[in-house]
């Protein structure tokens, strides 16, 4: 199924929910080739300088979304008591009516969707994905706490990557349990010398590549010949 795509600039965008209304940071290029949404980790907001930069990145070949979870009131009642921040069932919710938003815009709805997670968004973006089967077609977690999902791992369906530091060391070793338990298609790749927020050089420039390659294998609608298959 083709899509013909024409917007090209980035818009802040207004995302209806339940209760209120989110913002979000939308760029649809030309060709685009699926729709990547992002998910923050605890404390940070759509601005992280981390997602900015591989958004931007996978932006040459897909569409990106980058939304806060929280409504503008929420942000300021979570800057106060940091509750809503950790509350994952409350902002998987929010990141299904997202998805949901995705899929029925005119520009949007007939393009694969991925979701990319950092830290605590990635255990959002992993349960998210296994409740919103087969509408997510792939998920890429960065330095991610996929334990925090439990049960989830195991009914999460679509191909997930899961990118981590090598020098992460509690999270690495949280990261390879998960993948023990997960039966979905995944990957679980290592980038040597990297701490927790990739700030080494060129450790974040490494965790787009990764993140491409995989967005680029699972998300256009259309299986070229020579896709490769992942184990």
């Amino acid at each position: 199924m083709n899509t013909t795509i024409s917007r090209t600039a980035e818009t802040v965008t207004q995302i209806p929910v339940r209760d209120g209304m989110l913002a979000g940071d939308l760029h649809i290029p030309v060709g685009a080739k699926g729709i990547v949404i992002f998910v923050h980790g605890s404390g940070s907001g759509r601005q992280s300088p981390r997602n900015q930069l591989v958004a931007k990145a996978v932006g040459a070949d897909f569409a990106t979304l980058v939304p806060d979870l929280l409504t503008e009131a929420e942000e300021q009642e979570d800057e106060l008591t940091g509750a809503l921040r950790f509350d994952t069932g409350f902002l998987t919710s929010r990141l299904i009516d997202v998805i949901h938003w995705v899929a029925a815009q005119p520009e949007t709805r007939e393009l694969g969707i991925g979701v990319f997670g950092a830290g605590t968004g990635a255990a959002v973006a992993i349960t998210a994905a296994a409740m919103e089967a087969p509408t997510v077609r792939a998920v890429v977690s960065r330095s991610g706490r996929p334990d925090l999902v439990g049960r989830v791992l195991a009914l999460l369906s679509a191909p997930t990557l899961l990118i981590v530091g090598g020098d992460d060391v509690q999270v690495l070793a949280l990261n390879r349990d998960a993948y023990s338990r997960m039966r979905c298609d995944k990957r679980l790749t290592v980038v040597p010398g990297a701490t927790h927020l990739f700030e080494e050089p060129g450790t974040l420039e490494a965790v787009t590549r990764h993140a491409a390659e995989w967005f680029n294998d699972h998300l256009p609608l259309e299986t070229s010949p020579g896709k490769r298959a992942r184990a």
